[in-house]
């Protein structure tokens, strides 16, 4: 009995080592044990670095196709949307009392061309008689000189000459007088045409009608648009760019664009103007950029990002964004160097929107680059033993 009392408590002094062993050894494994990392491999990538802006789609050339009259609209002939090009029809004004004013000048014209026609008549006839009465002068004063009739008579012929010298004078003044208001009925002739003409509205230019303005039965007045249009070709995106990001931007330089409505479609453009004014408030400056393709579809005024292309290099060492950390104000990686941890200063180079970034110097390319230090459990230090994740 003493001896089965006496095993049972040594039996249980031997259980505490055991427990005491198996905590610290699962304290090791777990607690204390080397945190796992995630490594990469220095690869050589095509890299471009971008500027990102933000802005809506808008059009350089907006044109207010407006009446050079007043007059009430009859027809439209293009609603909202519709692509139309140069010269096509858009609306129709009222046009009768043009219509009466150009009959009224047709009219008038018609007048002074029949004036015209007696006045000539009359000229004509006016010179026939100058021509006799210059003969009759002539030859009575031949008489009149040889004493064969009075010298009275042959001043009355003399008279008549002049009188019909002064006569060919008016009719000459009355033909040319009867032109000049030919000449005033042609030119207003051609005016009520061309009034009655500006009731017909067309297209200055192709291009897509963007609003219409008014409807049948509104009354235009000059100057008042009745459809607003685009010109498709100047279609682009005015994006607001931080400025302390505008750094390598300029005139000509690529540039990708997406558009709220295109899901993941991209486009192709270019910067096609930068303003010379930032905005004070947001530090921001306005950048246009133009579609290198016409779009087919497009709406004004839709939200846009743009992506600035201000470098590309070819085949350059880069890692992900996400390894590099800062340490002592240095830029820099971690690497795995035989189960530890090494900071390495690197130089870095452009910056990829897909989050790699191109290493310049500091590394020889053949390290394990520690991927993501910002999820372990404790700060990364020198030396420190850590376990690459399998």
């Amino acid at each position: 009995m003493d001896l089965s009392n006496r095993f049972a408590r040594s039996k249980k002094y031997l259980i505490w080592p055991v427990v005491l062993i198996a905590i610290g050894f699962t304290l090791k494994m777990t607690l204390f044990a080397a945190p796992y990392v995630t490594v990469v491999a220095i690869e050589n990538r095509d890299l471009t670095s971008q500027v990102y802006g933000n802005g809506t789609v808008e059009a350089k050339v907006m044109v207010g196709v407006s009446s050079k009259i007043t007059g009430r609209i009859v027809e439209l002939h293009a609603d909202q949307g519709d692509r139309v090009t140069r010269g096509q029809l858009i609306a129709t004004l009222e046009n009768d009392d043009f219509i009466q004013q150009e009959r009224q000048s047709e009219a008038g014209l018609n007048k002074s061309e029949a004036s015209l026609n007696v006045e000539q008549a009359t000229l004509q006839k006016a010179r026939a008689n100058l021509v006799l009465a210059e003969k009759n002068a002539r030859r009575y004063k031949a008489l009149a000189a040889k004493n064969l009739i009075s010298k009275m008579e042959a001043e009355q012929y003399e008279t008549t000459f002049q009188v019909a010298a002064e006569e060919v004078v008016r009719s000459q003044a009355a033909v040319n007088a009867v032109r000049m208001e030919q000449q005033a009925n042609r030119a207003g002739l051609g005016f009520t045409k061309s009034r009655s003409k500006d009731t017909m509205i067309y297209a200055p230019q192709d291009g897509i009608i963007i609003s219409r303005d008014l409807e049948i039965g509104a009354t235009v007045t000059p100057g008042m648009p009745v459809v607003t249009l685009a010109d498709p070709r100047t279609v682009w995106v005015k994006a607001n760019v931080d400025e302390s990001q505008l750094k390598g931007v300029g005139v000509g330089k690529k540039a990708v664009i997406s558009l709220r409505s295109s899901g993941s479609e991209q486009f192709a453009g270019h910067v096609a103007r930068m303003g010379r004014q930032s905005d004070r408030v947001t530090e921001e400056l306005e950048v246009d950029v133009a579609f290198s393709k016409p779009l087919v579809n497009f709406r004004l005024g839709e939200q846009s990002d743009v992506y600035i292309v201000t470098g590309e290099k070819k085949a350059v060492p880069s890692v992900p964004s996400a390894a590099i950390v800062v340490k002592n104000n240095f830029r820099g990686v971690w690497v795995v160097n035989h189960g530890k941890l090494a900071f390495k200063p690197v130089t870095l180079g452009i910056a990829d929107r897909r989050n790699f970034t191109e290493i310049v110097s500091g590394l020889t390319g053949t390290e394990r680059v520690v991927l993501t230090p910002g999820m372990a459990k404790k700060p990364f230090t020198d030396g420190m033993k850590v376990r690459v994740s399998p």
